[in-house]
Parts: structure tokens; C-alpha cells; sequence
């Protein structure tokens, strides 16, 4: 078979089972809603991960920043919970900007946003230099924004949202934190779950915030 051709067919097959991952997720929200039980999303979902009572998503199946799949998946106002753990830095500052505007008509009237991302404030520079746009770390080749809670807080009300820092680092290196229910979100690159903290605490935490829509 030729290249091209063997190109041509694994890609329908791709888009084949791309769309039938939709169709997948669609009924599952459609059950949910019809059951009356929460509707919690995971943006960005590590392969093989799960949490119970959570909707699992990543690319392709899902593209966060495509407002056609928010709208073929969810009906307005219905989502409770949205998780997103170490995605938002993979973004330009404009498509941050661009998420909160698209999913705020799928918040329900409590519906809460609990993001992480590397902290631009953490004091130790090995961390710094692991998490930086085109760092040492493992993808952080691809992160394009370095946060600070300052630089979120502003982002985020400049959007419309009021945040909770859950956990961050300030200018003098002083961390913060207030209790948080893994409920809402689980968050393993956090001061409390993060194993790299067992052995040299604080070592490895994330700027960690609660958006709710004004």
C-alpha cells in the first residue's frame, strides 16, 4: 500500500473514532443530566486517568477552545466543575482569555473553574528553570506562560471571574494556602499530594486557584 493511501485511511479511521468518542460523551452528559447528578469535567485528562463522578476529556476528542464542542456536548448552564490541571500554561494568554469566554454560558449558577499551573513565584530557581516556557522539564518545552497570581488574578477578573487562591507562592516567597475539598477538584501537584514534597516539602507545588463567574 502506498504511503499516501495508508495515510488517508488511518486518518478516517482517527476521525472515525474521534467522533464516535463524542457521540460517547454526549450520551454520557445526556445520562447525567437525565439522573439529575453533577456534571463535572476534567479538561486535558492523562491517558488511563479517572476520577469517580468526573468526565474525563483531552484532544481530540474534546479541543477546550473550540466553542462548537462545548456546544455539541453540553447544554447551557449545566456544568458544575471544571478541572484543569497543568493545561492552561500550554496555552497563549489569548486562548486563556478566549476558554473563560466560551465556557462561561456552560457554567451552572454554582458551577465553579479549579485550575493549576506552575507558580512564577515559587523561590527555588531549579524549579523555575523546570517549569519556564522552553524549560528543562518534561513539556515545558511547549508552556507558554509563566503565572503568577498577580498575573492570573488579573487575567481572570479582567474576564469576569472572581478567584480563590487555593495555594501559591508571593513576591518574598512566602506560600500560601487555604484548606480546599479534593470533591471539587483533585489536584496532585499540590503541597499536599505531590510525593516529591514527602522527602523536601514544598519542593514541587503549583499556583493553584477557584474561578467563579461575577
Amino acid at each position: 500500500m502506498r504511503v499516501g493511501m495508508k495515510q488517508l485511511i488511518l486518518g478516517w479511521r482517527a476521525a472515525v473514532e474521534n467522533r464516535q468518542a463524542q457521540r460517547a460523551l454526549s450520551r454520557e452528559v445526556r445520562r447525567l443530566l437525565y439522573g439529575h447528578r453533577p456534571i463535572k469535567l476534567v479538561i486535558g485528562a492523562a491517558a488511563g486517568q479517572h476520577f469517580d463522578g468526573w468526565l474525563m476529556t483531552n484532544l481530540p476528542v474534546f479541543n477546550a477552545l473550540k466553542v462548537e464542542h462545548w456546544g455539541t456536548m453540553f447544554p447551557s448552564g449545566c456544568i458544575d466543575r471544571i478541572l484543569a490541571e497543568h493545561v492552561i500554561e500550554h496555552w497563549h494568554e489569548g486562548e486563556f482569555v478566549e476558554f473563560l469566554r466560551i465556557v462561561r454560558p456552560f457554567l451552572s449558577r454554582a458551577g465553579t473553574i479549579r485550575l493549576a499551573v506552575p507558580d512564577g513565584l515559587h523561590p527555588d530557581p531549579h524549579y523555575i528553570e523546570y517549569v519556564r516556557p522552553g524549560g528543562s522539564g518534561a513539556g515545558s518545552d511547549d508552556h507558554k506562560v509563566l503565572y503568577t497570581y498577580k498575573k492570573m488574578g488579573s487575567i481572570s477578573s479582567r474576564a469576569g471571574y472572581a478567584c480563590t487562591f487555593l495555594e501559591h507562592f508571593d513576591e518574598t516567597g512566602q506560600f500560601h494556602a487555604i484548606p480546599w475539598d479534593i470533591q471539587d477538584g483533585f489536584i496532585k501537584r499540590s503541597s499536599r499530594y505531590d510525593p516529591r514534597n514527602e522527602t523536601a516539602p514544598l519542593s514541587y507545588t503549583s499556583l493553584m486557584v477557584d474561578l467563579k463567574p461575577q
